[in-house]
């Protein structure tokens, strides 16, 4: 047997090596190639996720595509491709990966600057004030049941055992707590009414929000210690880039033609 010439194995090699991504192939199935692009999708998802680069990770990358492919040319037997639900669960998919690549490009053509992150960090900062409360408070449904509650508490029934008829769950088996919140927590006429108490005073009249009645109790005060701009940078810039997507399909949503 002849061999080749050693410059045509080069030229065969360096043209293999050359060729795009889309064009290699990680493994052949029953005749089948199955891209190198489609392992090196799952090999970057795998990576984002903590994965390490590795050989083993790639031979696992490998046999997940084997198998897939396996089962997918086993379907395809059966006519499933030709199934209307399975047609239409396909195409959601496929929609999927397509507004997932658009969006991730909105997000990188549209970057949230260092400032933009800086100035929500001193709004925020600025609604939440200097200090959180721990408050306990009864909510009910009419005014005349929180005045009596109110009756009572002046006359030295414990706020722990009136608490039992509130109609808030959350709190009701607590004894009212609420435990320690900024103001900005609450509703506005709730938080208004909490922050003018003092300490171990408990609201004179009903305050009336959305939820009902409530009766309001401070038991304490202290001064509220904001975390640093870095320890919340990244969450916050996350956040601003969620507002700027819904934003912006917001816009597209109003622009399109929908009958």
């Amino acid at each position: 047997m002849k061999t080749l010439p050693s410059r045509l194995v080069v030229s065969l090699f360096a043209a293999f090596v050359a060729l795009p991504a889309f064009a290699q192939t990680v493994a052949t199935v029953n005749g089948t190639a199955i891209p190198q692009a489609r392992a090196d999708v799952m090999i970057s998802e795998q990576k984002s996720q903590g994965a390490p680069e590795s050989e083993q990770l790639r031979n696992a990358v490998k046999e997940e595509l084997v198998r897939r492919e396996i089962l997918s040319q086993e379907a395809r037997k059966k006519g499933f491709e030709k199934n209307g639900s399975v047609q239409a669960q396909m195409e959601l998919a496929r929609q999927a990966v397509l507004i997932r690549a658009y969006l991730q490009d909105f997000v990188k053509t549209h970057p949230v600057t260092d400032a933009d992150v800086k100035s929500e960090y001193d709004k925020i900062k600025a609604q939440l004030g200097d200090k959180e409360y721990k408050a306990r408070h009864i909510l009910v449904e009419k005014e005349e049941d929180a005045k009596a509650i109110i009756a009572k508490l002046e006359k030295g029934e414990k706020f722990e055992d009136l608490a039992k008829q509130s109609k808030d769950p959350g709190s009701r088996e607590k004894g009212g707590d609420l435990g320690w919140a900024n103001p900005a927590g609450f509703v506005k006429p709730f938080a208004e009414a909490l922050t003018k108490l003092e300490k171990g005073k408990i609201t004179t009249t009903p305050v009336k929000t959305d939820f009902g009645y409530h009766v309001i109790k401070l038991e304490d005060s202290r001064a509220l210690k904001a975390p640093a701009f870095d320890e919340v940078k990244g969450q916050l810039k996350q956040r601003l880039e969620q507002q700027s997507v819904e934003r912006h399909i917001a816009d597209l949503r109003t622009k399109a033609a929908v009958k």
